[in-house]
């Protein structure tokens, strides 16, 4: 929850500056207010854009709710979905991550499915029972067909925020585990799924998280509010 249309202006317009010599596909995903915003000034440009969040219902009775449709309306390429402070802080549980999927992959809109632990499963062990509890909600939920139209965001919840970061390996054997996952609904998808990596990549540490084999990506939170540490993150990826 960032921004305002003066500051948006001058970020979008840096971001979109410094993309030219990147060959890495990149997003932003904004507060609904300002996805008109996004439209007027990114249409035409190397940067894609999407919402943060989207109602499983087409219309209706759910004040307060965005729906598919709207987000269409403008132009909406992604949507973050079941993000950690979703799950935390009003109550998202993983069948309702599953039925904003759905409704997101029938508006042909990308989701960006967010999985991951929490500090307390981590040192459990639970780690990749609660990670593939989240993905088996989702996949059970969608066609085989359909996993080759997933984004997946690993966010391990105790290092968003905090600046810890899970090292490379750490990453890279959670990402491992959902890409094999993905496998086992469709073997041919899973290898092209993006998988991305959001707890707290930095410029400093976007190369080498990158350069493991199932890092394809990153989820960026504050970083991305600086057009330099955002350019520095996508330009790793190259």
């Amino acid at each position: 929850m960032n921004g305002s249309r003066t500051s948006n202006a001058v970020l979008l317009s840096e971001i979109v500056a410094g993309l030219a010599a990147s060959g890495a596909a990149s997003a932003v995903c904004v507060p609904a207010p300002y996805l008109a915003q996004c439209q007027a000034q990114l249409a035409g440009t190397a940067l894609a854009w999407g919402a943060q969040d989207v109602s499983a219902h087409a219309g209706g009775a759910y004040t307060g709710e965005i729906s598919t449709a709207m987000l269409q309306d403008f132009g909406c390429s992604y949507v973050v979905i079941g993000h950690s402070e979703r799950r935390a802080y009003h109550g998202e549980n993983d069948a309702h991550v599953a039925a904003k999927t759905v409704a997101a992959l029938a508006a042909g809109i990308t989701p960006i499915v967010c999985i991951g632990e929490t500090l307390a499963q981590r040192e459990a062990g639970q780690t990749d029972a609660v990670v593939a509890q989240q993905l088996g909600a989702v996949l059970a939920a969608i066609s085989a067909a359909d996993v080759a139209k997933l984004v997946l965001a690993y966010e391990p919840v105790w290092a968003i925020g905090t600046g810890k970061t899970a090292t490379p390996q750490m990453a890279q054997d959670v990402h491992q585990v959902l890409r094999a996952q993905l496998a086992a609904k469709n073997a041919v998808a899973a290898a092209g799924v993006q998988i991305l990596y959001g707890g707290s990549m930095k410029p400093e540490n976007a190369k080498e998280l990158m350069a493991m084999p199932d890092i394809d990506g990153g989820l960026i939170g504050g970083a991305a509010l600086k057009a330099a540490d955002f350019l520095a993150i996508i330009h790793a990826a190259d």
